[in-house]
This record gives C-alpha cells, structure tokens and sequence, in this order.
C-alpha cells in the first residue's frame, strides 16, 4: 500500500501522510525531557469565566446526533466538514459562541482529511479520519508558541520528513499542530503516546500544517490558518473539534 513507501527521517511517526500512527513509547519526546519546552496556558480574561452558558442554536450542517455530542459549555467549535465519506478534502470553520447563545463563524478555510475519507469506527492504519466531537485541550510543534493560549510543547520530536502520499515533502507539517482528544490523555503534550482505548484504536489524531495531500488520519491547515487557529483557540471556552463528512454530521 502506499503508506508503505513513506519514509521519515525522524523518531515521530504521525498521521500526517507520513507514517502509521502508531509507534513505540519511548521514541517519543514528553515534556521535561530534553529539546523539549511545555509552556503554561495564559490566563483566562473575567468574560472566558462567565457561568455556563444556555443551550446554542443549532451549528448549520449537523444534526441532533452530533449536536448531542458538543457540551453545553463549548464556546468555540471546530467544525470540519468532509466532501464526502470517501473524500480526502474538507473546509474548516471556527466558530465562536455569542452572548446571545448564537454561533458567528470565522473565515472558511480549506483542509485535507485522510486518504479514504471517514470511518464511525476508526482504528490504527485504516487511513480514514474519526467522526465525531472531541476535545481540544493542548498544542505544540516544532516552531516556537506563536501566541496560544493552550498549552504548548515545543520540541524537536515534531520534526518530520519524507514524502506524503502524492509524493509532496512532509517537511514542516507537524511546525504546529493541535492534538485532537480521540484515544489520548487529554493535558498532556501532542506527542504522549498514551492510548486509553488501546493501541488497536489508533491516535496520534492532530490539527497540523498542510503539506498539500491526504493525511493518514489528520485534518491540515495552510500555515497562516493553523497560526491564526493556535492564537484563537482558549482553554477557557473549552474548544471543540466537530469533525466528519456532511452527510453523517447530518445525522
């Protein structure tokens, strides 16, 4: 297959087009050990710790499945919409909650999923995206903290090389990325390794730099979109990544 022929250069092995997601422990870089800096979230404004907020108008696109899954406290949501099932391409929207208990979207950005699309029921190597509502709690990347407010790992275990499906180099792709909370300890840097729901599930599951082709498992952004992403992003609105195909975010 062709996940087969990619090469990386380096210990990190993601789902950016550049390997399986899966990999041994202890190649892998956690805060505190060197070549790594864990910088602290900033502090929340007083309007971030206002009381839980009602229950939002419905987001476009989804349906009362989906919308059941998005906690009654998310105040930005992700939302990334598939062309289909079986597509690799997808657009991505931010969007923030009103005072009103609306949504109002940012700029529609265009974003590449996996290779085959999308999977209700992911696991390691099937080179499809998970669908479904998952935390956004921590950042890192291999450049320096471009102004997040999360959590950010810098370190040198992002690092990646080779090439991605279409033959398009990966350098730089994990430059930034935000790691989506499917089959991870969330608070923990992007490159923890931990799998609650066993290795078989697969992980590693990021927001990161687009390397213009498919991903193994991953959503990329263009550079200045994953930037404008890490500086928007707030713990304190408790962000969520709603991700799928339209026609099963419909549901």
């Amino acid at each position: 297959m062709a996940a087969a022929a990619l090469v990386l250069t380096v210990t990190l092995v993601g789902c950016a087009g550049a390997g399986s997601t899966e990999s041994t422990p202890g190649a892998l870089g956690t805060p505190g050990t060197p070549g790594t800096t864990q910088a602290m979230p900033r502090q929340s404004s007083a309007a971030d710790e206002a009381s839980p907020a009602a229950v939002p108008a419905p987001l476009p696109g989804l349906g009362p499945a989906t919308l059941a899954g998005i906690p009654r406290n998310a105040r930005q949501v992700v939302l990334v919409t598939g062309r289909g099932k079986d597509s690799p391409i997808s657009r991505v929207v931010l969007y923030r909650r009103t005072s009103g208990g609306g949504w109002r979207p940012g700029a529609t950005w265009p974003a590449h999923n996996a290779l085959k699309g999308w999977t209700d029921d992911h696991h390691a190597g099937d080179l499809r995206s998970p669908i479904g509502v998952f935390g956004l709690t921590d950042a890192g990347g291999l450049r320096p903290d471009p102004g997040t407010k999360m959590p950010y790992d810098r370190s040198g275990g992002f690092a990646v090389g080779g090439t991605g499906f279409g033959g398009e180099p990966l350098a730089g792709s994990f430059d930034y990325v935000v790691a989506i909370d499917y089959n991870r300890e969330p608070g923990t840097s992007p490159l923890d390794w931990t799998r609650p729901l066993g290795a078989g599930k697969g992980g590693g599951v990021w927001l990161h730099v687009d390397h213009g082709g498919p991903t193994h498992g991953c959503v990329s952004l263009a550079r200045e979109h994953m930037k404008e992403l890490l500086r928007t992003l707030d713990p304190g609105r408790h962000p969520v990544i709603v991700m799928g195909d339209a026609e099963s975010l419909a549901r």
